[in-house]
């Protein structure tokens, strides 16, 4: 079996730092369900994938993303979730997550880790100068939170500039009015949808690795503020990046009849793919809880 989908479902690309399974597996435009106790997946074809029959060997997948197009028997769920196998309903290259199944590594490892960390107020913030060096590439200097967002604030703003700059857009300023999105500029726009996206692969990430979305470092109050600390990693070098390519893109007039959101999926799924953004995602969780999983079993 392992010749046979070698480089076909992408198994041997698509592995991440896991100590329990191995990868993520992309599906699309097929139907996933089980025949004879084997998990199978007919597809009509993608340009990642030749129409077929495929047998999926579930054992040593750690999560399968069913991307638009995908359906799912019961009978898959069923099996899925027996041998702890993630499903999770995404966007294309997850720059979406619609819903998904409880699962998770067979411990508590790195949740716990996670709680010990964020209840003790100098190791949250010790955390968080962390998640900020590795952002800005030092270490900034004060301890307080409120201090190091402000850091953060002013350092974003000589960002915008720079990235505006870099694409030749005309920037004036960062504004967003949450019950009126589209009435910003295009820029603006744009890193709203590129926000959205890059935010819903930490989801992924953090579902798969066991981490607690609640207990965010940084953000405290979203229910997913552990997510968004992990976004944030990825806003200069990922987020900011390809909405002021993909602002300059659509405004180039070139991009037909595609909204500005589908431009922008478009190009931070590229990117996705180019920097198997997931897999760091989860290695930056491990690197920030300080999580050693290199003695775990697959």
């Amino acid at each position: 079996m392992g010749d046979l989908l070698k480089g076909r479902l992408g198994l041997e690309t698509a592995r991440i730092p896991q100590g329990d399974r191995y990868g993520l597996l992309w599906l699309r435009n097929g139907r996933l369900f089980v025949e004879d106790g084997t998990l199978r997946f007919t597809t009509s074809g993608t340009d990642a994938l030749p129409a077929g029959d495929y047998a999926i060997p579930f054992q040593l997948v750690s999560c399968i993303m069913l991307e638009p197009g995908t359906t799912v028997t019961h009978d898959a769920l069923r099996l899925c979730a027996r041998h702890g196998t993630g499903v999770v309903a995404v966007g294309y290259d997850g720059t979406r997550l619609y819903a998904s199944m409880p699962f998770g590594p067979d411990d508590a490892v790195v949740a716990r880790r996670q709680v010990q960390l964020w209840s003790d107020p100098e190791s949250r913030s010790f955390v968080a100068r962390k998640m900020y060096a590795l952002r800005f590439g030092d270490v900034l200097p004060s301890q307080n939170l409120n201090v190091l967002r402000g850091i953060e604030g002013a350092r974003a703003k000589e960002m915008y500039i720079v990235m505006a700059k870099k694409y030749g857009l005309d920037w004036q300023g960062r504004r967003y009015d949450r019950s009126d999105p589209e009435s910003a500029d295009i820029p603006n726009q744009a890193i709203n949808h590129a926000a959205t996206a890059v935010e819903a692969c930490a989801m992924i990430a953090c579902a798969v690795v066991g981490a607690i979305p609640q207990l965010g470092f940084i953000h405290e109050d979203s229910g997913i503020s552990f997510c968004l600390d992990i976004a944030d990693l990825y806003r200069d070098s990922v987020t900011l990046e390809v909405a002021f390519l993909a602002a300059k893109r659509y405004l180039s007039g070139k991009c037909g009849n595609l909204t500005l959101e589908r431009v922008v999926r478009e190009e931070v799924g590229r990117m996705f793919r180019r920097k198997r953004l997931i897999a760091d995602m989860i290695e930056k969780i491990k690197t920030l809880l300080e999580v050693d999983d290199s003695n775990s079993n697959p």
